[in-house]
């Protein structure tokens, strides 16, 4: 079978399968499917709440249809999985969304169809776990029935130079034959080209440690500020002075949220463990960057405590709640450890965000975000998030919401040192 001759459906219409299909259905047909109907219902109007993709793109877009209907994607012979893949409250990935996926898509399973995964996932998840699933529901058999390739998706939700055709696709199949045919399909949509692993698991590993990476990297980044901190010391400054030479990494300090670098390190971890290896550098890395919003609120209090603000009943505003800036994506996100951490507190805690939506705030977290900035009514002001709309403020505006003993925490350091009372 050529590409050219696939039929697709990209299952799972979020921050990764959106972007996926309008690229496809630019030049032949696809079909976005979900299983939720409002999602499919704003598409169809041409709306995308995620913000990935613009009214322009989803016109472009001129081969792609949408359902919430399993049916209307039955005769498809290729099928995309893009769905996510978080991880619990006990650190252990959830695979929930993925098993229900392989389920739905197993129902519809005919002979030599192809089933394609996008999901980060431990090494093996494809073949150990994702497999039984789609011989178990379809009743055929794997690699002589139906096949199945794995090409993890890479795109940095909000980021509008780095898009998905800008970015080295990997791809890989279960066969020779398989690997070469997703190989050669990405290739049609992928202006930066592919990479082809040696294997599904390599693709897997490959993906996974991405994220570690950079989890790790920014741990270090993390650590040194805390000590930085205690000697009196700006990080920035120092990360400056540094950064001087060709071969320094530029990592900043700050929360490690959103659905991929607080979460894929987990599933590598996980992996390990199930093979008897304890992981130590991972896993230390993980506990540091978690443990940063107890750090900043640590920070936080002590200020307070020395300019004799009473903590319990005193009122904070936290500017940003989205997991990264000028995006509005609240998964995992780390500020809300914040907040939860200030309300342990006792500590009145206001919320706003011009990026996020107000409903999905108040259906996920229960928060109701502030519309308007008051003067003179906090204690203290956290930024949080580097939304363009904050760095263009001017910091007399930020002090101009503070009582007269109030505290301004610039966690991102968006301004300069003297701007600002704390930052990391």
């Amino acid at each position: 079978m050529k590409s050219d001759n696939l039929k697709i459906a990209v299952i799972g219409l979020g921050y990764v399968g959106l972007p996926l299909a309008i690229e496809f259905g630019k030049n032949r047909e696809v079909i976005g499917f979900d299983i939720n109907k409002s999602r499919i219902d704003e598409l169809k109007k041409g709306k995308d709440s995620t913000l990935e993709c613009s009214l322009e793109e989803l016109q472009e877009a001129k081969y792609i249809s949408f359902t919430s209907n399993l049916d209307a994607i039955a005769a498809c012979n290729c099928f995309i999985i893009t769905v996510p893949t978080p991880i619990a409250d006990n650190n252990l990935p959830d695979l929930d969304p993925l098993k229900k996926a392989s389920e739905a898509v197993g129902k519809i399973l005919k002979i030599n169809d192809l089933v394609i995964y996008e999901s980060t996932v431990y090494p093996g998840a494809t073949e150990e776990f994702c497999v039984p699933i789609l011989e178990k529901s379809s009743g055929l058999k794997f690699n002589k029935e139906f096949f199945c390739g794995y090409s993890p998706e890479r795109i940095n939700p909000g980021d509008k130079d780095h898009k998905l055709v800008d970015i080295v696709k990997v791809t890989s199949g279960s066969t020779e034959k398989i690997s070469n045919l997703v190989d050669d399909l990405y290739k049609g949509i992928i202006t930066a080209g592919t990479h082809k692993a040696d294997s599904i698991k390599v693709a897997e590993a490959a993906k996974v440690i991405e994220n570690t990476q950079r989890d790790l990297n920014i741990a270090l980044i993390n650590e040194l500020a805390v000590i930085f901190n205690q000697l009196d010391i700006d990080t920035e400054a120092v990360l400056n002075a540094a950064g001087t030479k060709w071969n320094f990494l530029p990592f900043k300090p700050g929360l490690v949220g959103g659905h991929c670098i607080g979460v894929d390190p987990y599933y590598l971890t996980h992996k390990a463990q199930s093979i008897g290896y304890d992981p130590k550098v991972i896993l230390a890395g993980r506990r540091l960057n978690d443990s940063m919003a107890k750090y900043v609120v640590d920070q936080l209090t002590k200020e307070m405590g020395d300019r004799d603000i009473e903590i319990n009943s005193s009122k904070v505003l936290i500017m940003g709640l989205s997991f990264k800036e000028n995006c509005p994506d609240i998964r995992n996100s780390k500020v809300l450890d914040i907040i939860e951490e200030l309300l342990s507190l006792d500590v009145i805690v206001d919320v706003h965000d011009p990026w996020v939506n107000k409903s999905e705030a108040e259906r996920s977290f229960g928060l109701v975000l502030k519309n308007d900035l008051i003067k003179g009514a906090y204690d203290a002001v956290l930024l949080t998030v580097a939304h363009e709309e904050y760095k263009n403020m001017q910091p007399d505006e930020l002090r101009a919401l503070l009582k007269k003993e109030g505290i301004l925490y610039d966690i991102k350091s968006i301004f300069p040192k003297s701007s600002s009372d704390l930052r990391l």
